[in-house]
């Protein structure tokens, strides 16, 4: 939880390095925490417009870019390369394969590796 936190606290820095932990971490919360205002959406009766899941959703939409930004910053590669995963299919998996690739090592121009900062 304190990494999904972490990355709110960092909600619309797109700059800098996420290590991987970081991500998945935010991803894991993203999807209990989208799953959850479904079911309240569906307890108050809302769930044919979804409000909370449509406010929710909007209010996230900074931090996951951020943090997937920071996250292909970690590996070497530009946030633009966030726009693949436009192309149908084959884009989502470049993003994914990319998003789960071990952290650079040492700094890199985006900055200091996470991991060591965090080490020492």
């Amino acid at each position: 939880m304190s990494w999904f936190i972490a990355a709110l606290k960092k909600y619309a820095v797109f700059s800098g390095r996420a290590q991987r932990k970081e991500y998945w971490f935010f991803i894991l919360f993203y999807l209990i925490f989208t799953i959850a205002v479904a079911i309240v959406d569906v307890v108050l009766g809302t769930e044919s417009i979804g409000l909370l899941s449509i406010l929710y959703a909007v209010a996230m939409i900074v931090p996951s870019l951020a943090v997937t930004v920071r996250r292909l910053h970690d590996i070497g590669r530009s946030g633009w390369w966030i726009l693949i995963a436009f192309i149908p299919i084959i884009g989502g998996i470049v993003l994914f394969v990319f998003t789960v690739l071990d952290s650079q090592e040492g700094e890199n121009r985006f900055g200091p590796n996470p991991k060591e900062t965090a080490a020492t």
